[in-house]
């Protein structure tokens, strides 16, 4: 492995071209709605299909040029083969990822056609992709979390609560709550009235919509996903010496980092049944979509199923920005929760099985992928690559979560249908 100062001097220039092109490119940001197109499709109960089409998004002009941009990357690719070496591992990781940026500007370059859901089913996938080492797919991996989410016995939990709590005061509890978790002063949490979603995390910022409400809960889930693992891995990737691009993340990553955010909920126990039910519910919306349902079909599949009139526009307004609202095409990015998930839980699972545990807190170097790791370990214990500096409880000590999975492993090896019938017999009333 190459360990003169020359050669990590190498990496770190052109990691940080890779960073400084990456900027200008937000992918939410080019295909979002504004809040009146959910105002005007709700008050007309959901009869129509939103006014989105090419011409809205030709009048959303992006903030750069991206066929000059995507030229600026492919010149970055051929560079990092001259420096580096086509065989390089560390080079090889930034080849991909600016490549994949290639792709994104030709997706965005499609915005309103079948063609954008091309491009998204090449950088994030298909429900009808299957697990990686698995032959189930994503869809049905989805649609079996949808009804496990929706037994009965998820109404007989205590309810999180009505939505008291308003958008100034979740500023004020997640600002008082990431300065506990990360030092004063490191990141910031702040109202936003340019997101569609309720909150969302952005280099070291939270932005809270200041149209939306919360339960304690919710705020609580935005802890530990957004403030743990997005602004954790963004601050961790920064501290890189080198391998400044850990800071920045394309579609790759996305699923990692969106799975192992859904994972910290269930660690943490913030997460509940309704929240993960909406997690599973994207993955079904999503191939709804893909399969030709119209923005309208899918909004009533959720509506007509009994969700609000404001969550069933949300969950199929996500899968439909930037794609045709006719169907046929998605924006099949929200898949990257489930899929990441389980993917996540493989790896920490394959780990602890093969004797390593401590690849595990790896997944917290920065924005990185499952495949990267085995790299970036390598470099990592060389000095290259810095350890994660912001790491979860049970991702610094190793012990409770060695246990929590070895349990659920030799658990998952069980006949769960026999085991069911057989307990079903003892809690059935005689």
């Amino acid at each position: 492995m190459p360990d003169s100062q020359a050669y990590l001097q190498r990496v770190k220039t052109l990691s940080d071209r890779l960073v400084a092109l990456q900027k200008p490119i937000r992918i939410l940001d080019a295909i979002k709605w504004p809040a009146e197109v959910q105002d005007a499709f709700l008050a007309r109960d959901g009869a129509a299909l939103p006014n989105i089409g090419r011409d809205y998004y030709e009048h959303m002009p992006l903030s750069f040029d991206r066929h000059n941009l995507s030229d600026a990357f492919a010149t970055l690719e051929i560079d990092i083969i001259r420096e580096l070496g086509a065989q390089d591992a560390l080079g090889k990781i930034m080849r991909n990822t600016a490549g994949q940026y290639r792709q994104v500007l030709a997706m965005l370059g499609c915005r309103g056609t079948a063609e954008f859901g091309h491009y998204s089913r090449a950088l994030y996938g298909s429900p009808s992709n299957t697990i990686a080492g698995d032959n189930k797919t994503l869809l049905e991996v989805g649609r079996d979390l949808c009804q496990i989410f929706s037994w009965p016995a998820a109404e007989h939990l205590t309810p999180p609560g009505g939505r008291n709590y308003s958008a100034e005061f979740a500023v004020d509890y997640l600002a008082t709550r990431m300065d506990e978790y990360f030092g004063p002063d490191k990141m910031r949490v702040e109202l936003s009235d340019d997101i569609v979603s309720d909150a969302a995390a952005g280099g070291d910022c939270i932005k809270i919509n200041s149209r939306a409400t919360f339960t304690m809960q919710d705020l609580n889930v935005l802890e530990v996903h957004e403030g743990w693992v997005h602004i954790g891995t963004t601050l961790n990737g920064r501290a890189q010496p080198w391998a400044t691009w850990l800071s920045v993340g394309s579609p790759r990553i996305t699923a990692i980092q969106e799975g192992m955010a859904v994972l910290m909920e269930t660690l943490t126990f913030s997460s509940f049944p309704r929240r993960a039910q909406k997690v599973s519910d994207r993955v079904v919306a999503v191939d709804m979509a893909e399969s030709g349902a119209d923005f309208v079909e899918v909004f009533r599949y959720f509506r007509d199923r009994g969700d609000s009139p404001q969550d069933s526009y949300k969950v199929t307004q996500r899968v439909f920005r930037g794609a045709p609202v006719t169907g046929g095409a998605a924006f099949t990015k929200d898949i990257s929760y489930v899929r990441g998930f389980v993917e996540n839980v493989s790896f920490i699972r394959s780990a602890i099985a093969a004797g390593m545990p401590e690849m595990i807190p790896m997944l917290y170097l920065g924005k990185v992928t499952l495949e990267d790791i085995p790299v970036l370990y390598e470099h990592f214990c060389e000095g290259h690559i810095a350890g994660p500096e912001y790491l979860p409880p049970m991702f610094k000590n190793l012990n409770g979560l060695y246990v929590w999975f070895g349990f659920s492993s030799s658990i998952a090896g069980l006949d769960n249908v026999r085991v069911r019938k057989h307990f079903a017999r003892l809690l059935t009333p005689q």
